[in-house]
């Protein structure tokens, strides 16, 4: 295409576009489906022929108070008509009452903020690093992590992450990173010695199939980077904010880290993360040691508060326990009626994973594509494992659909399956 065929950018928001053209002008990192939303309320979403689904993956555990909630709206029109971006040369009102309330509500002292999960994560490694560095010397900088975890899709991020598929073709990857099995509490052992400054792990492991830690390891892993100096790194990016009953996983748990990374849910769809520390963690990084022009920017923050606000509140939380208590039910009585294609329902909270059996392994996509068909969105966490991640404010009665409208997909599937 020439310059003179090219579109009129004045003309671009009236232009038609569907799927297909997608395939025409994205760089191809992404498979996404036919069905291109236009519009969504709460859990309703609706595509580009008016055709209305129940959204059971709140765009991967994103927004957590559901679509256009009316209050996040309001916060951010009201932010949106008062300042929008200042640069880090200043900083703002709704930074730093977010600051302050993310601090109130949790074991850190001080708070980073950025865009996404993979920068929180990128922030929590580079400071453990670098706080290992000042306080032990240059010999301490190796990071454990698990496999089967996600923490991003930087090199350095998806180097820690234990998913040999997200780093192929990407070598030379960032050295003195090491994989154990998840909830083993003697390869832990074996694997955190005195050159270890981090250990990082999900609470609940979510694109490694929905499985939460035991408190046990997670116990041990304290005692572990206690023993070592090794700082213990929570990536709460997907099961935090409210998701598995309680703000921050850690909190169910009772181990506290010394570093908690968070995104997703915190800006319910407008792009934020944080790293949260202490005082004596933080203090490892000096001015200009790290930094980012948009991250903590006014309009991001004071959506996050608002969210925040919302969800951190003893009636929200019992409430989202007791749907999760309804959603683990439905799902179970699913399993017990396809008890030939599920083997178990397992995760946490609204974090919810289907595991199919033996006889259907590799075809959670599959079942994912008829449950849109029949108009309900879920999602999968690998090749076996379908997931559940409504937002949080989903009602009972949605809960009810949900059920009704998975068991028409998989009769479908069924009918059709071979």
């Amino acid at each position: 295409m020439n310059v003179i065929q090219k579109l009129d950018t004045r003309q671009a928001d009236t232009t038609p576009v569907n799927r297909n053209t997608f395939d025409e002008v994205m760089v191809p990192t992404y498979a996404p489906s036919a069905v291109v939303p236009v519009r969504a309320l709460g859990l309703d979403l609706w595509d580009q022929d008016g055709k209305r689904y129940l959204d059971f993956t709140a765009g991967i555990a994103v927004t957590g108070l559901g679509h256009a909630n009316p209050e996040i709206v309001e916060a951010l029109r009201i932010q949106a008509e008062k300042l929008w971006h200042v640069g880090n040369g200043y900083t703002n009102e709704p930074v730093l009452r977010l600051a302050l309330a993310l601090t109130e509500a949790t074991f850190a002292d001080r708070a980073f903020f950025c865009n996404s999960g993979a920068e929180a994560n990128e922030a929590a490694f580079k400071l453990a690093r670098k706080y290992a560095y000042g306080k032990f010397g240059p010999s301490k900088t190796r990071i454990v992590s698990c496999v089967n975890s996600f923490h991003g899709r930087t090199l350095f991020t998806v180097s820690v992450g234990g998913q040999a598929k997200y780093t192929e073709g990407f070598a030379p990857l960032p050295p003195d990173i090491s994989h154990i099995a998840f909830n083993d509490i003697e390869a832990a052992r074996a694997a955190i010695s005195d050159d270890v400054c981090a250990v990082v792990v999900e609470p609940v492991q979510g694109e490694g199939g929905v499985v939460p830690a035991t408190p046990a390891y997670l116990k041990a892993l304290r005692e572990l980077c206690d023993t070592t100096g090794a700082l213990l790194i929570f990536d709460e990016v997907q099961c935090g904010m409210g998701r598995t009953g309680d703000l921050f996983a850690y909190m169910g748990f009772g181990v506290t880290p010394d570093i908690l990374t968070i995104a997703k849910a915190l800006g319910n769809g407008y792009p934020v993360g944080a790293m949260l520390t202490t005082d004596a963690i933080a203090s490892a990084f000096s001015v200009g040691a790290h930094g980012t022009t948009f991250g903590g920017n006014p309009l991001a923050a004071a959506v996050a508060l608002k969210v925040l606000q919302t969800i951190n509140t003893p009636d929200f939380l019992a409430r989202v326990k007791h749907a999760s208590t309804l959603l683990m039910q439905a799902m179970q009585a699913i399993r017990a009626e396809y008890s030939h294609v599920f083997s178990e329902v397992r995760g946490s909270g609204l974090m919810l994973g289907m595991v199919l059996t033996e006889a259907y392994a590799g075809r959670a996509k599959e079942i994912s594509k008829a449950a849109e068909t029949h108009g309900l969105m879920v999602l999968i966490a690998g090749p076996d494992v379908v997931r559940l991640l409504p937002a949080l404010i989903v009602s009972d009665v949605q809960i009810d659909e949900a059920h009704r409208l998975l068991r028409r997909a998989l009769n479908a599937f069924l009918a059709t399956s071979k």
